[in-house]
């Protein structure tokens, strides 16, 4: 398993995609893992197929509120 900083992750984006679809990818902060991003098809390996990621199911973000502003 791949292993990156919070910090490395945000800067190199399209590496931790690229990677995560090879292999799960460990993200840190402060040296501690906080979560562990995979491919959509391990992801749904995971979840026995039960509920399968599908890209044409509508927007896939959700808005969070941080400091009274909102963000997506």
């Amino acid at each position: 398993m791949k292993t990156m900083s919070a910090r490395e992750a945000k800067n190199g984006f399209g590496l931790m995609i690229d990677t995560a679809r090879a292999e799960p990818v460990l993200i840190e902060k402060h040296g501690r893992g906080v979560v562990v991003v995979v491919s959509v098809e391990e992801y749904e390996r995971l979840n026995g197929d039960e509920s399968p990621v599908r890209s044409d199911a509508g927007p896939a973000h959700r808005t969070v509120r941080r400091g009274g502003k909102e963000h997506a």
